[in-house]
């Protein structure tokens, strides 16, 4: 179906958005380290920079963990079922999960609009940077997660129906 690949491709763009984060969280942590130990000169901004590129690799990779089914699970009993009960289980559990998600993710977009008309600022060092930029990007992390819970929610529902995981063929 074109919808769910178009949207696993968001849940993928997103994971890669993710993977290459950590490469200026890496920088900024490594120079925070010389900085302080090296030339006795501790940075002002590396608290910032590194708790706001770590929440937002979290955010931005949460939707493709979940396209790949890299969540913690439980599986002792789910194992034993067989398809169309793992699709009943998934079914229920992703819409729960996507109440609480979609939820969130209305609060993030409403945060992130008050903190732009604002200027809210994080208050936490001498830097002291606008938060609205962090804020956006958390928002998009949940909002890709919940537009990929609505896909696992598909995928389930026709699982359900046909007896066999979704991609499966006859």
């Amino acid at each position: 179906m074109l919808f769910i690949r178009m949207l696993e491709r968001l849940s993928k763009l997103t994971g890669m958005v993710a993977s290459v984060l950590t490469i200026p969280l890496i920088a900024a942590l490594v120079y925070e380290v010389f900085s302080r130990y090296v030339l006795g000169s501790p940075t002002f901004w590396a608290y910032e920079i590194s708790y706001m590129l770590m929440g937002s690799i979290f955010t931005l990779a949460m939707a493709y963990a979940l396209q790949m089914r890299q969540h913690v699970s439980v599986d002792l009993i789910y194992a034993k079922l067989p398809q169309r009960g793992k699709a009943v289980v998934d079914v229920i559990g992703y819409c729960l999960f996507g109440i609480a998600v979609w939820w969130m993710t209305l609060e993030l977009f409403e945060s992130v609009i008050d903190a732009y008309h604002s200027g809210e600022v994080t208050g936490k060092s001498a830097w002291s940077p606008v938060v609205w930029p962090v804020y956006t990007a958390w928002f998009v992390g949940f909002l890709v997660l919940a537009l990929q819970v609505l896909v696992e929610i598909v995928k389930s529902a026709i699982s359900l129906f046909t007896g066999r995981p979704f991609g499966e063929h006859a």
